[in-house]
Formats: C-alpha cells, structure tokens, sequence
C-alpha cells in the first residue's frame, strides 16, 4: 500500500495582485467602457459627432455671444430691430436676468426691508448645515431650532409687524424666496405627517385605518393645482362671515397635505419591506408598540426609502410652481411676470428667463440628489458580496 505524501501546503492566501496597467490607465478605461463592442463603438462615435455638432453653437448662444450688460431691450436687439447688436446676432440676454435679479429672488418685497429675507437665508443656511453634517453632535438641539425656533423667527422677520419692522403682506412676497419657504415647510410637515398616515393605514383599528386611507387615495387621486383651486376658491366658502384665510397659508396647507400623501406610501412601502422576524424580537423583548416603531422599526424603513423619500422632495421643490393659481409668483412665475416688461420685451428675453429659472431648479434638485446618496452611503451598514 502506497501513501501520497504533500511536498508544500499553502498557510495563507495569496495577496491581492493589483490591475494590470493597461486596465487602470486612461486609455484602458475608454477601451474598457467606450469601444469595448462594436455597439459601444459605434454609440460612443455618435455621441461624440452630437456634442461636437450642439456643444460650439450651445456655449457661443449662451456665453461668448450673450449679452451681458444693458440697461434696456436695446442691448439684446440687433440693428434691423431696433437695438445695438449687429444684424444676424443671436445670443442669451443675461443683462435682462442681472437687472431683475433682486426681483426673481424676493418678489415684490419692498427694496429698502430687503435684507430681512436676505437674513433669514443666512440663518437658514446656518442652522441646516450642521444637520445635515451626520458627524457633529446635539442632532435633537439641533432640530429643535431647525422645525421650531426658526420658523417663528423667520416669520416675524419676513412678515414685520413687531419690534418696529415694517409689516410686508404675502402678496408681496415672490421668486426664489416663496419657492424656498413652500418647499421647507412642505418637506418639514409632510415626513412627519406621513410616517403617521402610513402608521395609521396598517393600523389595525378600524377607524383609523379607513381615515387614513380616505384622505392618502382622496389627495393622490387629484392633481395639485385642484388641491390649490380648491384650498382658494372653495375653502372661504365654509368659513364664517368676515372670516378669512391668507392665500399663502393656504398654499403653504394644500402642498404639505398633498405631499403627504406621496410621502405616506413612501413610508408605507419601507415598512412593508421589513422581514417580520424584526417585529417579533422586538415584541420579544417587551418593547410597546411605540417604543418597537420608533427604537426598531422605523429607522430601517425609513434607511430603505430614503430615495423614494428625496424623490417626493424633489417632485414638491418643483411642483410649487403651481401656486401661481392662487396669485403667488415663486420663481418661475415672477420669471414669467417680467416677459411683459416693456423695458425688456425682446424675442430672446423669454428663453433666457426659463434658462435660468430652470438652472436653479436643477441646481437645488441635484444638491437634494447628491445628498440623498451620500446618506444611502453613509448609512449603508449591510454587507455586501
């Protein structure tokens, strides 16, 4: 009988050798990621003859040509029409958006009370920015100004009235400063509102269950600007005699409601993806229902949804540029309010607004974007294979 004996048994495992240089070079990545196919070749060639015929004219059109200085319509006119530009120019109208800036940011507030808005940013920016840094502590101090003392500050501030400010109605208030406030109260009410709808929907207390679901499939079942026309036409109609409600909270309640209801099935969707092996340990260790929701429950379901939660953000940023139905002018509208300036009137004016109403949409949405990924990473505590 013969035994086969081992010359040499490996104790460890090799160590990881790294990429070959041609796969880590610049080129290895355009190899790798634009021609590795045919198809890819032939896609990435097409995009390239895109950017190449689009790209030149874009930037001349909005940059090199652009007007960028002026004091009236003439310096975006060309000679034929009345201007000062050479005949066959084409190009943006900054000097339009540089001489309503102030305007497309705070409406129609009075010029001289300007810098109460203008404060109010400041303290906004100041007070966010810790809470959205996870590392730095006092995170419950820290929403306590944020959702509580802020907002009465920032209304009195805005709104005077008190300690000898100049009381600013509603009416007056406009552009990106409308659009900011409808946005933060919205997203400030509608996640706590809709953790609690989305509770209340998998309640099993009959009444509760079938209020909640009432009001989610009644507001998602109408468009916003319905919920808005309802909320301003129809809302002073149930109200007593000399009894009145200011448009601006009115929209301020129809978008929270609204976006509560997204929100509400948002939540309801995190918690229907928690394994039920969760609640019962929970139950197992005495927990009572609130202790088990808040301590356990809710903070996985909300860690799952948080791209759908930033989703309905983004959606209600955007969509309060509805509440020019009501008479308010957030930024798109006070953009669009100015296209009948006769100072202004010109064929590029309208095409330069919307460019740059849309540029700061797009700038807060992709900052709400990038956010939301840096937290799904941050908070990413699963292993991964």
């Amino acid at each position: 009988m013969s035994t086969n004996s081992l010359g040499f048994v490996r104790t460890e495992l090799l160590a990881p050798r790294p990429a070959p240089a041609s796969e880590r070079s610049a080129i290895g990545w355009i190899r790798g990621n634009l021609f590795a196919t045919p198809k890819d070749t032939a896609l990435t060639i097409l995009a390239i003859a895109l950017l190449v015929w689009t790209v030149p004219d874009m930037l001349n059109w909005l940059f090199f040509d652009a007007v960028w200085s002026g004091s009236d319509r003439t310096a975006c006119l060309t000679l034929a029409q009345g201007g000062v530009q050479p005949d066959g120019w084409s190009g943006a109208c900054w000097a339009f958006v540089s001489e309503r800036f102030e305007q497309f940011m705070f409406g129609r507030y009075p010029i001289d009370e300007r810098w109460r808005p203008t404060l109010v940013a400041v303290l906004f920016a100041a007070v966010l920015a810790p809470m959205l840094m996870p590392r730095l502590p006092y995170k419950g101090w820290n929403a306590l100004v944020l959702f509580v003392i802020f907002p009465i500050v920032a209304f009195f501030l805005l709104h005077g009235g008190v300690f000898g400010l100049q009381r600013v109605e509603t009416p007056l208030w406009g552009g990106l400063m409308v659009t900011l406030i409808l946005s933060f109260v919205g997203i400030a009410v509608s996640l706590p509102i809709g953790i609690l709808l989305a509770l209340g929907r998998r309640s099993h207390l009959p009444v509760i269950r079938v209020i909640c679901v009432t009001f989610i499939e009644v507001i998602r079942g109408v468009p916003l600007i319905t919920v808005l026309f309802m909320a301003n036409v129809m809302l002073p109609l149930f109200l007593p005699t000399g009894w009145t409600i200011d448009n601006f909270l009115r929209a301020l309640v129809g978008v929270a409601l609204f976006a509560s209801a997204y929100m509400a099935e948002v939540v309801r969707g995190g918690l229907q993806a928690i394994p039920k092996g969760q609640y019962e340990g929970a139950d197992s260790l005495g927990l009572t229902y609130w202790q088990k929701t808040r301590l356990i429950i809710m903070p996985q379901a909300l860690k799952l949804v948080i791209p759908g939660i930033v989703n309905t953000f983004i959606g209600l940023f955007k969509d309060t540029s509805l509440v020019s139905i009501i008479g308010m002018f957030d930024l798109l509208g006070i953009v669009q309010l100015n296209f009948t300036d006769t100072r202004w009137i010109t064929p590029i004016t309208p095409s330069t607004g919307l460019i740059f109403a849309g540029f700061i949409f797009w700038l807060f949405c992709f900052g709400m974007s990038r956010y939301s990924a840096f937290m799904e990473r941050h908070l990413d505590t699963g292993h991964k294979r």
